[in-house]
């Protein structure tokens, strides 16, 4: 059973920093595409960033030079670093994958979703 867990949120002041991570386990992979969303309340859900099997990444224009995806292709984990964070940030983020492709589409589904970490950020 295919399972991604999140870590890493928290708390923080405007213009801190924050590193979310996402573990996959049950499943052995080499092709990927996996992302980071957020969902704060009262709002849809938000497509933050992705990344592929061949590195080429995607962000939100909200967080374009702030947020950087990256994947340990050892460790299979999956990282988020959110720097000069601000109250707009804060949300609940979802790590989610998929395993079948080497690319991240627009119109690609994940199958798989972690349960969500909280990420609050203070004016």
């Amino acid at each position: 059973q295919v399972q991604l867990v999140e870590s890493g949120g928290g708390s923080v002041q405007a213009g801190g920093s924050l590193r979310l991570s996402c573990a996959a386990s049950g499943v052995t992979y080499s092709l990927y595409c996996m992302g980071w969303f957020r969902q704060a309340p009262g709002k849809e859900r938000e497509r933050v960033t992705t990344i592929g099997y061949t590195g080429t990444t995607t962000y939100a224009d909200s967080v374009k030079g702030r947020f950087t995806i990256s994947h340990d292709n050892a460790k299979k984990i999956l990282y988020l670093q959110m720097n000069s964070l601000s109250p707009e940030d804060t949300a609940m983020y979802y790590c989610a994958a998929t395993f079948s492709s080497w690319a991240c589409y627009p119109s690609i589904e994940y199958p798989y979703w972690g349960q969500g970490t909280q990420v609050t950020v203070s004016s």
